[in-house]
């Protein structure tokens, strides 16, 4: 759903490769993961008073820094220690809130009061002028001596990808069948709705049985409204106001990206973007944004509340952000939900992942809710996977102590990163939070729609990283990136992206 920065993306990737592909050590760290090991979770044996901090000896800042293949590998630990203000916590079920009509309503009524809405297949077919305005800009892009305005590149044997005189005669020909205005077919969000699909005689009738594709008019402005469930039981809702068609090209790439994977990142030792040239773009306050968000969050009934927030920008163009690509600037709001004072701990992970390509197993990623707020009202929700939080499994659950985690994080991050320097010259991770919190756990190859909230450590950052061909520093700083979650109760290390 998100198109990330490319090279933030293949490195993280390689990082999540490299961890679950490592040989799990014959050490007493790694522990089972299955349902018999949470079966065995077991309640502090006293009630206490005092803060978890005081119980598990967490201090409010940890320094640690160790070096590794010769320097390859540095994890430099400097972080803020991140507890909930709470003497306990307890484990719940968890389980898919079921996908039905009233979901669909819940979130419809809560973003689109009043509105009216539309299907997209009819609403976002170009016109004979939408035709004749992209015509125009083809040929100005010639005229300027730019023969790839997209950036296909060349193939294998460096012939160009994309052919602007053939684009232009696509165009052309299309513009003839183009209807003169947009045919607008009011339908209700939902699931089944019919559409045609194709022209003249090869026109058949479709039916969208697990996503609809609609756009909302509404007071604030327009916008598409996707949901999806084809990946049961994944769903997802898509909210997004409509780009700016005057500005920008509309084949041309374009969408909202979070400040965390660009701030406090450097390629190649130049800095791409600051914090104030993304406070220059913002014309509203972070409390009336929030206020904004919260007010429709609320309207859910799900009980999700503000984790924390950063920045947004809206950007054009495949080359990645840079302050000459951005039109605007918005906060982006985290909800996750909060039991006992304990919250979700939000990280950049969706989960849901596979072990591996040939797995046959059905994946469930983590409940979401982001949203992103700018001068004119909501600009961008998405959300995935509504829970339905079930009994208390385990109250006052019993936690291994700081000093045991901390053993666990310094030699886990040396075993999933042995064989970083075959890909990389160097890596040095910067871990600037550790924070304890919830997260979802399961097990697949039993139920993909039910699962366990445990209290874990996540240690959150940054790296720098050098190979052949590129430089990546990021300070971390900024960072809602996880390298390393460790179950606070048992000391298993769990792979976020797989959600075990």
């Amino acid at each position: 759903m998100r198109k990330k920065y490319i090279s933030v993306i293949v490195s993280g990737l390689c990082v999540a490769m490299l961890a679950g592909c490592q040989e799990t050590p014959k050490d007493t760290i790694v522990k089972q993961k299955g349902a018999d090991a949470i079966q065995s979770y077991e309640s502090a044996e006293t009630e206490t008073d005092s803060p978890l901090r005081e119980l598990l000896g967490a201090p409010e800042h940890y320094t640690n820094k160790a070096s590794y293949e010769d320097g390859g590998l540095v994890i430099d630990t400097d972080a803020e220690v991140i507890l909930p203000e709470v003497n306990r916590i307890n484990t719940y079920a968890v389980s898919a809130k079921e996908v039905n009509q009233e979901m669909i309503d819940t979130v419809t009524n809560a973003f689109f009061e009043g509105a009216k809405f539309y299907s997209a297949v009819s609403y976002d077919e170009w016109t004979k002028e939408d035709y004749e305005n992209q015509i125009a800009r083809l040929k100005k892009y010639k005229s300027e001596g730019n023969l790839d305005p997209y950036d296909f590149g060349t193939d294998e044997n460096g012939q160009p990808q994309f052919n602007i005189d053939e684009e232009i005669a696509r165009n052309e020909e299309r513009m003839q069948e183009a209807p003169d205005e947009t045919t607008k077919v009011e339908v209700k969000p939902s699931f089944g709705l019919e559409y045609v699909s194709g022209k003249g005689e090869e026109q058949t009738k479709e039916v969208d049985e697990d996503s609809f594709y609609g756009v909302a008019e509404t007071e604030q402005g327009i916008y598409d409204y996707d949901i999806q469930y084809g990946l049961a039981p994944d769903i997802v809702f898509s909210i997004s106001k409509d780009p700016q068609k005057d500005t920008i090209d509309p084949q041309e790439f374009s969408d909202w990206v979070e400040t965390s994977y660009i701030l406090g990142q450097e390629e190649n030792g130049e800095n791409r973007l600051t914090e104030d040239d993304v406070k220059g773009l913002l014309d509203i306050s972070l409390e009336e944004a929030q206020k904004i968000a919260e007010e429709k969050v609320e309207k859910l009934g799900w009980g999700l509340e503000v984790y924390n927030w950063e920045y947004a920008v809206y950007h054009h163009g495949e080359g990645g952000v840079s302050k000459d690509n951005i039109l605007k600037a918005g906060y982006l709001f985290h909800f996750t939900r909060k039991l006992d004072g304990v919250p979700v701990t939000y990280t950049d992970s969706y989960g849901g992942a596979l072990e591996d390509m040939d797995s046959t197993l059905t994946p469930w990623s983590y409940e979401r809710c982001d949203i992103i707020v700018g001068k004119d009202g909501i600009q961008k929700v998405e959300i995935y996977n509504p829970y339905e939080v079930g009994e208390m499994k385990t109250e006052n659950v019993k936690l291994m102590d700081f000093e045991s985690i901390m053993k666990t994080y310094e030699q886990m991050m040396e075993v999933s990163n042995a064989d970083i320097t075959a890909y990389e010259k160097n890596r040095t991770y910067h871990v600037r939070k550790i924070v304890l919190g919830y997260s979802r756990i399961y097990d697949p190859a039993a139920d993909c729609d039910t699962g366990l909230l445990v209290p874990v450590w996540d240690f959150i950052g940054g790296f720098d990283a050098t190979t052949d061909e590129y430089v990546m520093k990021n300070s971390g700083g900024y960072s809602n990136s996880s390298y390393m979650t460790i179950n606070a109760i048992d000391g298993t290390v769990i792979n976020r992206e797989l959600g075990y």
